[in-house]
């Protein structure tokens, strides 16, 4: 269905009207967010908007596939031939033969669309060495391929496949996707901290920064630290975007002339590593970690 067609989620869908009709979509994509979010919708919807030949203007005034075209009624139907769908098997997982043929098909020019289309669906099902014959493809996709994977289970993929997509999180209501704004503010100020300094007294007050807001370690304040430790990893995947020079949507456009000042900071492996070290952090807390240890320990690896 067409973007128009989706219920909620408009500030997310807007942005990705936006980045396609400037050409600017990242092809690497990672769609996350609960079960009943339109994920998957959301997929089809993009690869219609990018291959329909007749785009019309949505009542948000953004261009969207029209909807009713040969190309995106196959695309809705699951038979166009350079959208490509990859599925849990019957065993409920997606094996390295699976991913070994869409990278193969994916490396010749589509057939007939502007632009070929592989959907993970499930990609939480994807094996281990499944997602390690991804890794090459995404970080250089094919030049006239995207890739989307959709999941409700976002950490259950390894932190090097995560880091090679810009992942946009589908919420369960009008309006997912948006970070707290305060969550924002003190994630950029704990990543100005690290990319300003290796001397470790001095960025172990971004673990403080961390800390301020938060209390004995009750449930509302792990769910407030996680809140902190996904708007820090929101803003190092654009950190790496702009260190690339890529002209690609960001999460977060309009927190853009704080993520230039870090982005050389967090460039290359020095921003994965930091990715990482934030994703181990979320892990931790829903293990229960202490919450000054955790902050101290991802400060350092910063």
């Amino acid at each position: 269905m067409p973007f128009r067609d989706i219920t909620g989620h408009r500030r997310l869908l807007g942005l990705l009207a936006r980045s396609i009709h400037r050409g600017t979509l990242p092809p690497s994509l990672i769609f996350a967010g609960p079960p009943a979010a339109a994920k998957r919708a959301t997929a089809v919807a993009v690869a219609q908007a990018l291959n329909c030949p007749s785009p019309v203007e949505s009542p948000a005034g953004h261009a969207d596939a029209c909807g009713r075209c040969s190309p995106c009624t196959r695309i809705a139907r699951a038979v166009h031939p350079d959208v490509l769908v990859v599925e849990p098997d019957e065993r409920g997982s997606i094996r390295m033969e699976h991913v070994r043929d869409i990278v193969d098909r994916a490396a010749y020019r589509p057939f007939e669309a502007k632009r070929r289309v592989v959907i993970v669906d499930q990609a939480d099902a994807l094996v281990v060495p499944a997602q390690h014959a991804l890794l090459k493809t995404l970080e250089e996709p094919p030049s006239s391929s995207d890739f989307i994977l959709v999941t409700s289970r976002p950490d259950t993929l390894l932190a090097t496949v995560r880091s090679r997509c810009i992942r946009l999180a589908f919420g369960d209501r009008e309006g997912p996707g948006d970070e707290d704004p305060g969550a924002r503010e003190v994630a950029q100020r704990v990543l100005a901290h690290g990319a300003a300094t290796s001397d470790a007294g001095r960025r172990l007050d971004g673990a403080k920064e961390l800390l301020a807001k938060i209390g004995a370690g009750r449930s509302g304040d792990r769910d407030q630290l996680a809140a902190y430790l996904r708007a820090m990893a929101s803003l190092l995947r654009d950190a790496q975007v702009v260190a690339a020079g890529a002209d690609a949507v960001l999460a977060n456009p309009d927190a853009r002339p704080a993520v230039e000042r870090f982005a050389a900071a967090y460039r290359g492996e020095r921003g994965v590593r930091a990715f990482t070290a934030i994703d181990r952090a979320l892990e931790a807390l829903k293990a229960n970690a202490g919450f000054k240890v955790l902050a101290d320990w991802v400060v350092l690896q910063l």
